[in-house]
C-alpha cells in the first residue's frame, strides 16, 4: 500500500514537472500578430491574432512575385514607365524607358524589395496598377485567401491595403511550390547590372546573412510606419518545413526574436508524417483510398490513431483529439466512374472489347449473305442464258 502511494506521488510530481516545462516552452511573442504553419500540411502550429486585418508592407511582394511567375513570361522585356521610375521607397533604380527582363524584375522585387520593380511588373502584366490590384485580388481569392485586399504591388501604405498573418502564410505556402519562386526567395546575393545602378543585391533578411539560422530557406522583410516591422521566413530541418509570419513588430530586433522563437518551437515539438497516395482504408461497409499524398503534422515522437466515418472522412487523432483530416475516395464509387454506360455496368475496356467482337460478327454475317445472293444470281443467269 505504501509503495502504491509513493508511486502515485512520484507520477503526479513527474506530470506536474512535465506540464510546467511544456507551458514554459510555449512561445512568448511580442509582435501584434504571428503565425507558425507547416508548409507541407498547412496545419497551424501557433497563432496570435492570425486573422486580424493588418498592414503587410513589403510582404505584399510575395504575392506579386508568384502572380507574375504564373501569369507572365519570364523572358519578356518590360519597358519601365515614368510612374515606375518615380515610385518612392526602396528601389533598384530603374530608368524610364529601360528594358528589363521580367525575371530580373522579380529578383529585384524580392531580393532588394524594389518598389519600382513592382510597379513595372504590375503595368506589364495588367496595364496599370489599378488593373493589377483588381486581378491579383481575384487571383488570391482562388487560392483560398479571404481577408486580403491589395491596392498596389509593393505594400507602400494605403489604408485599404490589408491582409492577415494567416493569409500571408497561405500565400507563401502556395508560392513555395513554385521552383522559380523558391530559388529567388532563397537568393542571398545577386549581381545587378542596370542602366543607372550596378551593384550586388544582398537580401535584407538577417537570418539569411549576418544572423544565420540553420535551415532557413528564404525570407522577406517589410516596414512602413503604419505597419511596423513585418517578416516572413521559411525554414526546413529534419523533414519539417515551416513558415513564420510576423506582423507589426515594435522593432526589427523584436520581429527577428519572435521569428526565431517560433522556429525553435516548431522544430523542437513537431514532425511531418505522410500517408502516400493509394493507401487503402476500410470500415464496416466500404473500402476507401487516399487520392493524393496526404501530409499531417503531429507532436514529435508521439503515436497517432486513425478513424474513418461511413462517408470516408479520415481523422488523425493524437491523445484522442483530431489534429488533421482528409476526405478519402470510395473504391466502389471509383469503379462505377470507370464503368461504361452499358446497363450491365461493364468497365469501358470490356465494353470496347465486346463492341469490337460485335462489329466483326456483323461484318462476317452480312458478308456471307452478300456472297450467297451473288451465287444465287449467278446460277439464275446460267440457267436462263
Amino acid at each position: 500500500m505504501k509503495i502504491n502511494i509513493i508511486l502515485l506521488v512520484v507520477l503526479s510530481f513527474t506530470f506536474f514537472i512535465s506540464s510546467k516545462t511544456f507551458a514554459e516552452d510555449n512561445p512568448d511573442i511580442s509582435s501584434e500578430a504571428a503565425i507558425l504553419m507547416d508548409s507541407k500540411s498547412g496545419q497551424v502550429l501557433y497563432e496570435k491574432n492570425a486573422n486580424k486585418k493588418m498592414y503587410p508592407a513589403s510582404l505584399s511582394k510575395i504575392a506579386t512575385a508568384i502572380y507574375a511567375l504564373e501569369k507572365g513570361n519570364l523572358d519578356d522585356l518590360v519597358t519601365v514607365s515614368k510612374e515606375a521610375h518615380q515610385v518612392e521607397g526602396t528601389r533598384v533604380y530603374l530608368e524610364e524607358g529601360e528594358k528589363v527582363p521580367l525575371k530580373k524584375l522579380i529578383q529585384g522585387l524580392l531580393i532588394n524589395s524594389g518598389n519600382d520593380a513592382g510597379v513595372a511588373i504590375a503595368e506589364h502584366l495588367d496595364g496599370s496598377v489599378e488593373n493589377f490590384s483588381l486581378n491579383i485580388n481575384n487571383y488570391l481569392n482562388k487560392l483560398g485567401v479571404n481577408h486580403t485586399n491589395f491596392q498596389n504591388p509593393h505594400g507602400l501604405f494605403d489604408p485599404s491595403h490589408v491582409t492577415t498573418a494567416n493569409d500571408l502564410a497561405v500565400i507563401t505556402r502556395y508560392a513555395m511550390r513554385n521552383k522559380e519562386f523558391r530559388e529567388i526567395f532563397a537568393t542571398r546575393e545577386l549581381r545587378w547590372k542596370g542602366e543607372s545602378w550596378q551593384t550586388t543585391l544582398i537580401t535584407h533578411h538577417k537570418l539569411m546573412r549576418e544572423q544565420p539560422y540553420e535551415g532557413v530557406t528564404g525570407g522577406k522583410t517589410g516596414y512602413v510606419d503604419q505597419s511596423g516591422h513585418t517578416l516572413a521566413t521559411t525554414a526546413k530541418k529534419d523533414g519539417l518545413s515551416l513558415i513564420v509570419v510576423i506582423l507589426n513588430g515594435s522593432t526589427q530586433e523584436m520581429a527577428y526574436k519572435d521569428t526565431t522563437e517560433l522556429l525553435d518551437y516548431g522544430f523542437r515539438h513537431y514532425e511531418t508524417s505522410l500517408i502516400p497516395k493509394g493507401t487503402k482504408y476500410s470500415n464496416k461497409n466500404n473500402q476507401f483510398f487516399v487520392a493524393e499524398d496526404f501530409y499531417f503534422t503531429k507532436s514529435l515522437n508521439q503515436s497517432v490513431e486513425t478513424n474513418i466515418n461511413e462517408k470516408g472522412l479520415l481523422e488523425i487523432l493524437q491523445n484522442q483529439t483530431a489534429i488533421a483530416s482528409a476526405q478519402l475516395e470510395n473504391s466502389k464509387s471509383n469503379l462505377t466512374k470507370q464503368a461504361g454506360a452499358t446497363g450491365n455496368g461493364l468497365p469501358v475496356t470490356i465494353k470496347k472489347y465486346f463492341n469490337g467482337i460485335l462489329i466483326i460478327v456483323l461484318i462476317v454475317f452480312f458478308g456471307s449473305r452478300f456472297k450467297r445472293k451473288r451465287k444465287s444470281r449467278r446460277k439464275k443467269y446460267i440457267k436462263t442464258g
